[in-house]
């Protein structure tokens, strides 16, 4: 499906990276989505995040708010999984992956960019130049960033960080089959609270120009 050929080009002994692609999955609270932002800033290539819901409402109709609670939400009023692997199926939920998946192998084939959660890195696994990364947090820093970026109380924060990080480890189970933060399907598993905002995405922009062999313009 991808040609290789059309993505590198060697001149000398050395190869000249043309196209490349960033997935980010990271742990509710961590920061990952403005690391992920920040880093697309510094590489001056696309982010797409909300945008692919937005492409996917567009196709299929349903409001964006929709597709995010279909996304995100794995369990029921009574905690437990709305459909189980493997058993019932719901039919919307199916509907949204497929659609998103085709809007996400066309936007990365387009050109260089950061894809941000939605089973990316399972999508884009046979892509050539592809860089998985994992951004988590200790939950007391992202307790921290929940009560002030995200004006929660502790009690709040911490039901939020829970449901979202189990939410988001059904739907990555789902459909890619493996966990979100399974070490065999990543390059990079980063603690966003080592460096910090800033800190992580320098040192993660520094890790994707040394792979790459790219030159500051």
């Amino acid at each position: 499906m991808y040609n290789r050929d059309a993505k590198l080009i060697e001149i000398v002994g050395d190869i000249f990276l043309e196209q490349y692609t960033i997935t980010i999955t990271r742990q509710f609270g961590s920061m990952g989505q403005v690391i992920a932002k920040r880093m697309a800033e510094i590489l001056e290539i696309e982010y797409y995040d909300r945008d692919i819901l937005e492409k996917v409402s567009e196709q299929t109709g349903l409001m964006v708010s929709t597709i995010r609670d279909e996304e995100e939400r794995a369990k029921n009023w009574f905690g437990f999984m709305k459909f189980p692997l493997g058993q019932q199926t719901s039919d919307v939920q199916d509907k949204i992956f497929n659609v998103q998946k085709e809007i996400i192998l066309e936007l990365a084939e387009r050109q260089s960019c950061i894809m941000v959660g939605r089973c990316a890195d399972f999508v884009l696994k046979d892509m050539p130049n592809l860089v998985n990364i994992y951004i988590y947090a200790p939950e007391s820093d992202r307790l921290v960033h929940c009560i002030e970026d995200f004006n929660m109380n502790e009690r709040q924060a911490r039901d939020m960080i829970k449901e979202v990080d189990e939410a988001r480890e059904a739907y990555h189970l789902r459909y890619a089959g493996y966990a979100p933060d399974d070490v065999r399907y990543k390059d990079i598993m980063i603690n966003s609270s080592f460096l910090g905002i800033e800190g992580t995405a320098q040192y993660l922009c520094e890790c994707i120009k040394e792979r790459f062999r790219l030159t500051d313009q």
